[in-house]
């Protein structure tokens, strides 16, 4: 933040949060050289398919991509109220023998929605990588700890047992989901390339003097020196909205499941079970020195809701563009689609931080688990007493008054949970092993086992594609 303005609103997703990979993705730079990209591309389409646009004026523009005089093209845009005209002029400065033939047959959309396709890919492959590795890393926690029991939840409730390393499995599973649904996107995006005006390709089919099969091959051409295999079957002037909306969909997708897996270790936390990186120097609180507050799972959680607020904005952006297209969309989308992504990426930065920073307190876990232990066994303990002659319908009505009088002792007393004492005292109850039968390793089930299942089927498959694309670590600035 050193040499900035103080003077002025400056954007914390920039200053404060997102990587300075994701930030360039949507700088001015990169957004106007990719501009300039496929005005190269076209004319050079163009050159190949016979129209009047020679070698040299191409090498012209070639020449002067990432050359911008963004001064000159603020200039032109003040005088004409049109961007892609003024950077247009200004390129046309810059190439003065190629000036007549830039943007040649194109629409305004012709650079503006294939940039932004281009940007949507490069976006979603950085934000595909970055949660890939907060999945490795939820899953390396999840094997340390598959077999460390835990008091298992319900309605916030306490509930069976499960491990600490399972219950991240729930949080991997989650992005593993949401992993799926991102690659989906980025599989299916094609290149808009060139639609024309209203997406009838009317300006070309003039070019080529009405032959369909030279407009269809540029169409393709140009798509592919995008990079893009295939364009949309139909367009209006724009690519259809509905394209972005579901992209911030599988974005708000990412940010439901960090909120959630925030949201647990924010409670494990106040338990003092599990808590994320705390460094020797960092400050809980201003007032209360003592305090170890949970900020980077809050923030997860600040940030994804925020995501989550801007899919509705990109959902009545598509509903709303009436018949080939409206510009109600412009102004909105500059803020919505960076944003989003900007957003997801300091969410997932600080997820990747807090998953590979992960602390652990087995004995306050096991404290904790102890406490409820005893309630947790009395469905085995009541099947152990039957199988050593009992009564089951005497034995549960019994195991219900003796759990019923421990709770108000914990309850009403604050003592400890003696349950088990109150059974061992309890004739009907003598001939059952009650310490075998609370042991906290014998009641998690198949915990251990779907730990290892999980690891192997989801998460080894998930580290097999994204093992030469792991996203680079991101210090945390704040």
């Amino acid at each position: 933040m050193l040499g900035m303005s103080h003077d002025q609103y400056e954007n914390p997703l920039i200053s404060r949060y997102a990587s300075d990979e994701m930030s360039r993705l949507f700088s001015p730079q990169h957004k106007h050289s990719t501009w300039r990209r496929l005005w190269v591309a076209l004319a050079e389409a163009e050159a190949e398919l016979g129209l009047s646009v020679s070698a040299e004026q191409v090498a012209q523009l070639r020449a002067h991509v990432d050359d911008i005089d963004f001064d000159v093209a603020a200039k032109y845009e003040r005088q004409l109220r049109h961007d892609v005209m003024a950077h247009v002029h200004a390129y046309g400065d810059q190439c003065p023998d190629a000036r007549g033939i830039i943007h040649l047959g194109a629409t305004s959309c012709f650079v503006t929605d294939n940039t932004d396709l281009i940007l949507l890919r490069e976006a979603l492959e950085l934000v595909c990588a970055k949660t890939a590795s907060v999945i490795d890393s939820l899953g390396r926690f999840a094997a340390e700890y598959k077999d460390l029991p835990t008091l298992g939840f319900t309605h916030l409730q306490p509930a069976q047992p499960t491990t600490v390393g399972r219950r991240a499995c729930l949080w991997a599973y989650d992005l593993a989901l949401d992993l799926a649904e991102l690659e989906h996107r980025l599989a299916t995006l094609r290149a808009r390339s060139t639609k024309g005006t209203t997406g009838t390709q009317a300006s070309f089919l003039e070019l080529f003097g009405g032959n369909h099969a030279k407009v269809r091959q540029l169409e393709q051409l140009v798509a592919e020196k995008m990079g893009f295999a295939s364009t949309y079957v139909v367009t209006g002037q724009t690519y259809s909205r509905k394209v972005d909306s579901q992209v911030l969909d599988a974005l708000s997708g990412v940010a439901t499941s960090a909120h959630k897996g925030a949201s647990d270790l924010r409670i494990l936390a106040h338990r003092k079970e599990v808590e994320e990186p705390f460094e020797k120097s960092q400050i809980g609180s201003s007032a209360m020195a003592y305090k170890r507050n949970p900020m980077r799972s809050e923030r997860i959680c600040g940030l994804a809701r925020f995501v989550t607020s801007l899919q509705s904005s990109a959902a009545a952006t598509a509903a709303t563009q009436w018949m080939e297209r409206t510009l109600d969309d412009s102004a909105n989308r500059r803020l919505t689609i960076p944003q989003a992504f900007l957003a997801i990426d300091a969410v997932l930065i600080l997820y990747q931080n807090v998953a590979s920073g992960l602390v652990v307190y087995p004995e306050v876990v096991a404290r904790n688990l102890r406490e409820e232990l005893p309630f947790m066994a009395t469905e085995n303990i009541l099947m152990a007493a039957v199988a050593a002659g009992g009564d089951r319908q005497d034995l549960h009505e019994r195991i219900r008054q003796h759990s019923q009088a421990a709770g108000a002792e914990v309850k009403q007393h604050g003592r400890p949970n003696d349950l088990l004492e109150r059974l061992a005292q309890d004739e009907a109850f003598a001939g059952v092993d009650l310490a075998a039968e609370v042991d906290a390793s014998k009641l998690t089930g198949r915990s251990v086992e779907q730990v290892d299942e999980f690891l192997a089927e989801v998460v080894e498959p998930i580290r097999e594609r994204y093992a030469d694309r792991q996203a680079a670590e991101t210090e945390l600035r704040v």
